[in-house]
């Protein structure tokens, strides 16, 4: 008897730990970000966090250049809101970047050769793109 009372306590003991680490990793991740329309739905925070501090770099600018400030009052930015027009133009050059990679740069592999354009090869860590057309 003693022994299936200790058994049935290691297996909640167990259970409970379960629950709890699954929860603790969930917490620690953060909410899934919503509002995505040119990034891919299902990339993992810290690809996004990866691919915005990029953006801050390239562009010389910090998130509210592109995020809205939270409109309740609190402070930070409210990331999913597209108020700030500087966030639908971010999405637009994300196409064309994406577009301009596919179209002209998918079989460049040679050493040396440009293998893709980002953000950076516009805009230089400024916010406004500066093109010098020879």
């Amino acid at each position: 008897m003693r022994t299936k009372q200790l058994s049935v306590l290691i297996g909640c003991a167990i259970a409970i730990i379960t629950i709890t680490a699954f929860t603790t990793t969930n917490q620690q991740q953060g909410p899934k970000p919503t509002n995505l329309k040119v990034l891919p739905k299902n990339i993992s925070n810290e690809e996004l966090e990866k691919t915005m501090k990029a953006f801050n770099v390239a562009l010389g600018v910090k998130c509210g250049h592109c995020h809205a400030p939270k409109s309740n009052g609190e402070k930070g930015l409210d990331f999913a809101s597209d108020s700030k027009k500087e966030k639908e133009i971010a999405r637009g050059m994300m196409r064309m970047t994406k577009k301009i990679n596919k179209q002209y740069f998918k079989y460049r592999n040679e050493e040396g050769a440009l293998k893709q354009i980002d953000c950076e090869t516009c805009h230089n860590g400024k916010p406004e793109a500066k093109i010098v057309l020879r």
